[in-house]
């Protein structure tokens, strides 16, 4: 009998936020730092995305890498956000980094957190 192998754990991340990546990166002055997002409990939903610039991967980390900019995601967090999609948006309302994530049953209103 032939088993397929699962897939691999995959976040994507699109041009628009990788070139933000970058751009936030030099600001600091060192442009090989990551971004790295991570799912903490709280937030009006249930859970709550944090993102920060990280120039460090542990041994619990995965990186996945896209358009010249990496993001690192935590073995838990990736559990919950296995899938999504991390993009920028800069319009009238506000520039920030939104997340598409398949694995949420609900969000709030400010898009920050969420419910799985």
């Amino acid at each position: 009998m032939n088993q397929v192998a699962p897939a691999s754990p995959s976040i994507a991340l699109t041009k628009s936020a990788a070139d933000r990546v970058r751009v936030l990166a030099a600001g600091e002055g060192h442009p090989d730092l990551m971004l790295r997002l991570s799912v903490t409990g709280g937030g009006c939903s249930g859970y709550s995305y944090n993102f920060s610039l990280d120039g460090d991967v542990t041994a619990d980390d995965r990186v996945f890498e896209a358009h010249g900019a990496k993001l690192i995601v935590d073995d838990v967090s990736l559990g919950l956000l296995n899938g999504a999609e991390i993009d920028y948006v800069d319009d009238l309302l506000a520039a920030s980094f939104r997340i598409n994530n398949p694995n949420a049953t609900s969000t709030c209103g400010c898009g920050t957190s969420f419910s799985a």
